[in-house]
């Protein structure tokens, strides 16, 4: 990771060095570039075998469910598994287990609030506009997503309002537009 990343591997690096296992969230609004960064995250981690992914993305319970997913994530840091969600049927899906010796990389709309940045080494906040984020997203989720971004916006609103993910971070990234 160079360039505009240079700050978010000093960050990577000081984490990694410790004693603690390494657990990084990373919040930002739906298409703001969340999951390519935490993707690049794994990739260019120290031992990128010792290191495990969760989005939100398999636990929110529906397209209803963000205060739900950002309820279960210190549950998910401190524990070794959680439910997914099966999102064709619209049901609860398997458990997916987690190693808690492991490093953690959690990302998704509501991972950051106070509860889980107590539990975090490190917490990411990606900063997008709204525009650029809904024409992403939607190039990326199609009709599906189209039909529930304003009740999406809402609950994000709802978080950011709640929770102030942005005012947690350590880092705030801009958003790559692609």
């Amino acid at each position: 990771m160079t360039g505009r990343n240079a700050t978010l591997t000093a960050a990577l690096r000081r984490l990694t060095g410790g004693n603690a296992r390494p657990v990084v969230v990373i919040d930002g609004g739906a298409g703001s570039g969340k999951t390519t960064l935490a993707r690049r995250v794994v990739e260019h981690w120290p031992d990128p075998a010792g290191v495990q992914l969760v989005s939100l993305d398999e636990l929110y319970p529906g397209w209803g469910g963000l205060a739900a997913g950002a309820a279960a994530v210190p549950d998910l840091i401190r524990g070794t598994g959680f439910r997914t969600w099966d999102w064709e049927r619209g049901a609860p899906g398997p458990v997916r287990h987690l190693d808690p010796a492991m490093a953690l990389v959690v990302e998704g709309c509501g991972a950051l609030t106070p509860a889980s940045r107590a539990l975090a080494g490190l917490a990411i906040w990606i900063e997008l506009d709204a525009d650029t984020r809904r024409s992403r997203a939607l190039a990326r989720d199609g009709a599906e997503f189209a039909a529930h971004w304003d009740d999406w916006a809402a609950q994000e609103a709802a978080h950011w309002s709640a929770d102030r993910p942005r005012e947690l971070a350590d880092l705030v990234l801009a958003g790559e537009v692609a």
